[in-house]
């Protein structure tokens, strides 16, 4: 068709004004094609948090809960947790997606999977404690309590431990892994997340680089489990059961901290590098080996699967 015919009259084209349509600049800075940009939601999660954090264990430690310092770790435990919901349930808002969407959906609280990964972590670390007791760098010792306190002190940290639990896993490998896996990659995310888990472990009395670098392992073990599973209710469950263990149970140093109330007079003897020194025995030699083993495990009774492999 020629010119004439499309424009008879002569009069010039209407000019295109559809690029008055196209989002602005601000906008396409702040949002992509998949919302929120993962470098601000991450930033803002990290400004949010970190405040919120400081005064709940300012909170927790400003007044006298009592000599042991247990009720004040239960405070602060807590507080943390509280500090890293709250940003993510705004951001969630923002970035319209569902809770669910960075690992704790509320569907399967302290289901089939927290269950489950309480089962494999107690097994985990009942090994770890076997393996170290047959090399005789641990002994068990007698009990340290009897009568009603065994009960008491058992439900206090078993309570302790599952705030642990459900606060380092969504602290760390909730909206963070999601947000960061979204931008460079659920495992180079997981690495980095897993980096950071060890190192904040050194802020511990007692923590060694050998404890903190174990602290990495599980902590990548448990991305593991996030990615397999689509869930951290399984990492919860696993964490709570292996803190409890340590710490309650089996009486041994817990990330180079030793709290009182501990079932046993256990003690560890030996060289460092197979009793965790300080540290405990996640500082040890056996336990890479056994979370080594825990991870294949792992991988054969949940194998991969698209569904899997499709999450961020």
């Amino acid at each position: 068709m020629s010119e004439v015919d499309e424009n008879p009259e002569g009069h010039p084209p209407a000019p295109d004004f559809g690029g008055a349509d196209q989002p602005s600049y601000a906008h396409t800075l702040f949002w992509g094609p998949d919302g929120l940009r993962p470098g601000w939601g991450f930033a803002l999660y990290v400004v949010m948090f970190y405040p919120l954090e400081v005064i709940a264990v300012q909170l927790a430690w400003s007044r006298n809960f009592g000599a042991s310092g247990l009720w004040s770790g239960l405070l602060e435990e807590i507080g943390t947790l509280v500090a890293a919901v709250i940003p993510s349930l705004i951001l969630a808002k923002i970035e319209r997606r569902p809770w669910g969407a960075y690992g704790l959906p509320r569907e399967q609280a302290f289901g089939k999977l927290f269950w489950l990964g309480g089962l494999w972590g107690w097994a985990a670390v009942s090994l770890l404690i076997l393996a170290m007791s047959g090399m005789k760098v641990f002994e068990f010792g007698g009990l340290a309590l009897h009568g009603m306190r065994v009960a008491k002190f058992a439900a206090f940290f078993a309570a302790m431990f599952l705030l642990v639990g459900l606060s380092e896993e969504f602290r760390f490998r909730g909206y963070v892994q999601f947000t960061l896996g979204r931008g460079i990659g659920f495992w180079p995310a997981a690495f980095l997340v897993s980096a950071f888990f060890g190192r904040i472990h050194l802020g511990n009395p007692g923590e060694s680089w050998a404890g903190a670098l174990g602290a990495a392992y599980i902590g990548l073990f448990f991305c593991f489990t996030l990615r397999r599973t689509n869930s951290l209710w399984f990492a919860v469950g696993f964490h709570a059961a292996w803190d409890w263990g340590e710490t309650f149970f089996y009486s041994v140093p817990d990330s180079g901290i030793v709290w009182p109330g501990h079932l046993l007079r256990s003690s560890l003897h030996g060289p460092a590098w197979l009793t965790g020194g300080t540290a405990g025995p996640e500082g040890s030699a056996v336990c890479f080996v056994v979370i080594a083993l825990t991870w294949v495990a792992f991988d054969r009774v949940y194998p991969r699967t698209a569904e899997a492999d499709a999450r961020v």
